[in-house]
């Protein structure tokens, strides 16, 4: 999918240069002074995420999450006088898509910001075109390098811990823990792959028995599962999202396969996963087994708390506003991926105070670190794009507590040593999300 990103990014751009206008304009309709964007009361936000097709499973979640936080903000006074006006466009995983609603979402409704567009191969499509007209573009919802370029991409920001650093946790995790054990890899085709490889090959290079490819746009993963197994691997590391997650556990099943999982952050949503397995069960002889079966026992990597961290004090505050603004829709650990993404966004503009334009946003974001839901520490300065740094590793059991194997470690994305860390995290008390806070 590497080469439909470039052509798509390329085609973004040829389109879109003609079409709009000098990236560094500060004026709209809006009114004189006003950046795009930008009203007297309104901040226009903006995303594609994928609410239909093969990845909308779990991750149509994210922008119902985002959306929470946003009328909590906007039923309390909004920030410094202005509602968060949130626009959600579904490009249904697909490049092409992606930069059809990417230009409606700049030149038609004149987003001030996009804010966690997701996906790896998507948004390559449309990273230029937001770096050339000047968008900034927060928090991707992908662990590609690409997002922590700053040279390249000044008003591009990372949000997950980056694909090379949450594999290098997870490689030396595995080689302490089940050492001697074969390792299989079953990794999206895209940039999950080669950067998920430069990790987690740091540490288990002699120990890889298996190297699995899978297409998000094919749901079949039949072959690759069989041939996991017939590699002999005691591990399988899926760096896969959750609906591929859930197929390659049931596919595994079925063959009498069942080695220890290990998923990354962004695949190893359980109650997803769950879902999917009762959905492509159905009609099987694995119909009547419960789900928790199945994914009991999962390892997974994690830079935010989870769902079933009932303790945590965010996860406490997240599921009360879930309870009011949530309309029926599931809390899962998807749904909080999105809010911290509002979170994150509300904390910096708050923090630049009345006078808002996006060159002030940036600096007001490079100047101080943010502290609020994560578990490690979260990187966006004017020479580092990246993002949450390191994750924890955790196992999930049914129907009891997370268990943590491993706190939460930093590291980098190259070979630099992982290391533990002390991080003041405050409660959703201590952090001022909207003028009722003030």
């Amino acid at each position: 999918m590497r080469p439909l990103g470039i052509i798509a990014s390329t085609l973004a751009v040829a389109v879109l240069a003609t079409s709009c206008g000098d990236a560094d304009s500060t004026e709209n309709s809006a009114g004189e002074g006003l950046t795009t964007g930008v009203t007297q009361d309104s901040i226009v936000i903006g995303t594609h995420q994928p609410l239909t097709g093969a990845a909308s499973p779990g991750f149509v979640h994210i922008s119902a999450g985002a959306k929470v936080v946003f009328d909590h903000i906007n039923e309390n006074g909004g920030i410094h006088g202005r509602q968060i006006d949130y626009r959600v466009e579904d490009d249904g995983y697909d490049p092409a898509r992606t930069m059809e609603v990417t230009r409606d979402l700049v030149e038609e409704q004149e987003i001030f910001a996009m804010l966690g567009g997701l996906g790896t191969p998507t948004h390559e499509a449309v990273i230029d075109d937001l770096n050339a007209k000047g968008v900034p573009d927060l928090f991707v919802s992908s662990g590609a390098l690409a997002w922590d370029s700053p040279e390249e991409y000044p008003y591009s920001y990372g949000f997950q811990a980056d694909y090379s650093k949450e594999a290098k946790v997870q490689g030396a995790y595995i080689a302490q823990n089940f050492s001697g054990d074969d390792i299989g890899l079953l990794y999206q085709n895209d940039d999950v792959g080669p950067a998920s490889h430069a990790g987690i090959e740091q540490y288990l290079v002699d120990d890889i028995v298996a190297w699995e490819s899978y297409d998000p746009g094919v749901p079949e993963l039949q072959g690759q599962v069989a041939s996991l197994k017939e590699s002999g691997a005691d591990v399988a590391v899926c760096y896969c999202i959750p609906a591929f997650l859930g197929l390659a556990i049931l596919q595994a099943r079925a063959i009498d396969y069942e080695p220890q999982w290990v998923a990354p952050s962004f695949g190893g949503d359980v109650n997803i996963v769950a879902e999917m397995i009762n959905e492509y069960a159905a009609g099987t002889p694995a119909e009547d087994v419960p789900a928790e079966a199945f994914t009991d026992g999962l390892i997974i990597t994690i830079s935010l708390p989870m769902v079933n961290q009932t303790d945590d004090p965010w996860i406490e505050f997240y599921r009360e506003l879930h309870e009011q603004y949530g309309e029926g829709s599931p809390f899962v650990d998807t749904t909080v991926y999105g809010m911290v993404q509002a979170t994150l966004l509300a904390q910096v503009l708050m923090e630049v105070g009345p006078d808002l334009d996006r060159e002030t946003l940036l600096q007001t974001l490079h100047a101080q670190e943010w502290a609020g839901p994560g578990l490690v520490p979260f990187v966006a300065t004017e020479d580092d794009h990246s993002g949450y740094s390191g994750v924890a590793v955790v196992q999930h059991h049914a129907g009891e507590e997370l268990e943590i194997l491993q706190e939460p470690r930093v590291t980098d994305s190259d070979g630099g040593e992982i290391l533990p860390f002390e991080l003041e995290r405050p409660t959703p008390d201590q952090v001022a999300l909207h003028d009722g806070d003030r």
